[in-house]
């Protein structure tokens, strides 16, 4: 059992930053796949970015590649998300995610064993 907490969310204006965090539970976390997805109201559950166990592989949506950096700190249990160059549609609950896989194995594989409880971002215009 993994238990994930996210926090960093919040309001920022067009083009700014925030870096989100997710906090994990337990001793192996270098054995899962580390993820994040967003959810904009009304809309789907959407992939953002993923890493892998070791930090080797790393997939990200096209919509936010040149901005957003994923990364983890597997001798902190925790995984980032730094969102540079931020806009408007990328307002949405972001939820941190983990995979039993340590890598899952090529673009739009990841899948979620385990969810967070989200974190809320803003941009305004």
């Amino acid at each position: 059992q993994v238990q994930l907490v996210e926090s960093g969310g919040g309001l920022v204006k067009t083009g700014g930053s925030l870096r989100l965090s997710c906090a994990a539970s337990g001793r192996t976390f270098s054995n899962y796949a580390m993820g994040w997805f967003r959810q904009a109201p009304g809309k789907e559950r959407d992939f953002v970015a993923a890493v892998s166990g070791m930090r080797i592989y790393r997939d990200y949506v096209d919509s936010v590649k040149g901005r957003f950096i994923i990364s983890r700190d597997n001798a902190k249990n925790t995984v980032y998300l730094q969102m540079n160059g931020l806009k408007p549609e990328d307002t949405a609950v972001y939820y941190c995610a983990a995979d039993r896989r340590s890598y899952w194995g090529g673009s739009g594989t990841f899948s979620p064993n385990y969810w967070g409880q989200g974190t809320q971002v803003t941009v305004s215009s």
